[in-house]
């Protein structure tokens, strides 16, 4: 258990009110690290804290609402974050949207700057914001959840994809600035999971078979397949990897 053992680190993790987001703060709660749930709403996410608290005690987790797109909302979730728990070891940066389906020659200029700067700009805010107190420690853990649409081209979601390919790049670039301070900062590129977020892909049962086929281990992705990697990442289990895309797709690359 040693090498997996977060026992006295603190993780903030962004849109963990469900899906990947929840499964990681739970994964990481249960390796021993108090964890920070964050999405827009505040009442989901105490319902999701007082589940680990009932799970792993009372102070195991708290709740801090913030929309990804206000830079003042994320300053205060690291803010409380530092006054309730002390200190910032983990950083999982996974809220993300999209909000335009279509071909790039449809999409909008509001529409495209939202996915840029939900999906890239806001990591790299938070990174700014919690990389100080870990580059004193000389020790962090980052994790920035990306996709395999990063990858490969779209007809649907470019703009989507574009953005996740550029948290390729944030990792690697944040890998080598800070590196020499000990922080690693790694990006997981999932294939399709069961999450709300996806629930197009995967709602009618046949889309889900024909999708299941694609992969080569014939079914679709949950939470917890991601979650386990995140906890891998921000552990002593992960000390050497860096600047790294982590994909996690079933095989559907291959």
């Amino acid at each position: 258990m040693r090498l997996f053992d977060l026992a006295g680190k603190v993780a903030i993790i962004t849109g963990s009110s469900r899906g990947i987001g929840r499964a990681a703060a739970e994964q990481l709660a249960a390796h021993g690290a108090k964890v920070v749930i964050s999405s827009r709403n505040q009442e989901s996410c105490e319902e999701v804290a007082e589940a680990i608290n009932a799970e792993h005690g009372e102070g195991s987790a708290i709740a801090v609402a913030a929309n990804i797109s206000d830079k003042a909302a994320l300053r205060n979730l690291v803010d409380q974050a530092r006054a309730q728990f002390g200190r910032i070891d983990i950083l999982v940066c996974n809220a993300a949207s999209n909000p335009y389906y279509g071909p790039m020659a449809g999409i909008s200029d509001d529409q495209f700057r939202k996915i840029l700067d939900n999906n890239i700009l806001s990591n790299h805010w938070l990174v700014q914001m919690v990389v100080p107190e870990m580059r004193e420690r000389k020790d962090g853990a980052i994790v920035i959840i990306s996709s395999i649409g990063g990858l490969k081209g779209s007809p649907v979601i470019g703009g989507y994809n574009i953005s996740k390919a550029a948290d390729f790049q944030l990792a690697r670039n944040y890998a080598v600035e800070y590196g020499a301070d000990n922080i690693r900062v790694n990006c997981i590129a999932p294939g399709v999971i069961r999450t709300d977020f996806a629930r197009a892909l995967w709602e009618d049962p046949e889309k889900e078979k024909a999708l299941s086929r694609t992969a080569p281990l014939r079914r679709i992705g949950e939470p917890d397949d991601i979650a386990g990697a995140v906890v891998f990442l921000a552990s002593p289990a992960g000390a050497f990897m860096t600047g790294q895309a982590m994909v996690i797709d079933g095989g559907m690359l291959s």
